[in-house]
């Protein structure tokens, strides 16, 4: 997993001024939503045992343990405008969204080996 640079500095800017530390990002993907799942992204205080962590550009990513194999390749960017403000995931595993944009249908990457 990469990060736009417009995805590190936003990642910056909500990390020091949160209220209680936070030592990154905790990405993921949950069951649900009309395509069957959802992109999930939340403060992480802490980093678990089983967490793969991500740094790039001066920030931490955390990506959940389940997720990986969905994850593989996928540039984190943050996008913002009139409407609304968003990260967005670029996943070359991603198969299709529904048409609200706020539920994917991902497959699990291939590793070659």
């Amino acid at each position: 997993m990469r990060l736009t640079d417009a995805a590190a500095q936003r990642i910056s800017e909500l990390t020091s001024r949160a209220d209680s530390e936070i030592v990154g990002l905790r990405v993921g993907v949950k069951n649900g939503g009309c395509a069957g799942q959802s992109y999930t992204v939340e403060y992480a205080h802490d980093i678990r045992p089983t967490d793969e962590v991500v740094e790039d550009k001066g920030v931490k990513i955390l990506v959940d343990p389940k997720a990986v194999l969905f994850l593989l390749g996928t540039e984190m960017d943050y996008k913002a405008d009139k409407m609304q403000a968003q990260f967005v995931f670029n996943n070359p595993n991603q198969i299709s969204a529904c048409g609200c944009g706020e539920s994917v249908e991902l497959r699990p990457a291939k590793i070659d080996g």
